[in-house]
């Protein structure tokens, strides 16, 4: 669908376009729609090994991609999908902290899915998002 706008942001986002050929974010009418954000650090693409860490970063990617494609981040998420390959009380308590943090006006629908894996064999957590962004 070429009449869309797609984004990716420097590092990780460019370099993902580049090496898988998709895109990080992709604007359709009044909405951001985001590919799932690691908890990779967007420069180098190193995931930490504390899941706190990982998911902490996944939520700043998140923020990052949607700025990026012209939104104002997670104040206008409406929708978010997470994926875990372990999904315990430990990483539902930093997602749980983090939508607080990111999220501190609203609650938005999630759904939490239990994964055998993801993309990257370092990756724990994979956050996707849909927000509404009205010009």
């Amino acid at each position: 669908m070429s009449h869309l706008t797609y984004y990716n942001y420097p590092g990780v986002g460019e370099r993902y376009r580049e090496n898988y050929y998709y895109s990080q974010a992709c604007r359709v009418g009044d909405k951001i729609e985001c590919a799932g954000q690691g908890g990779w650090d967007p420069k180098t693409g190193v995931v930490p090994k504390n899941i706190d860490e990982e998911i902490d970063q996944a939520f700043a990617n998140v923020e990052l991609n949607l700025t990026h494609a012209g939104g104002k981040g997670w104040s206008q998420v409406y929708k978010v999908r997470s994926y875990h390959c372990k999904l315990d009380m430990e990483a539902l308590t930093a997602l749980g902290r983090n939508m607080r943090k990111w999220c501190p006006d609203h609650a938005p629908i999630w759904t939490c899915i239990g994964v055998a894996g993801l993309a990257e064999e370092t990756m724990h957590v994979e956050i996707e998002v849909e927000a509404h962004d009205p010009k």
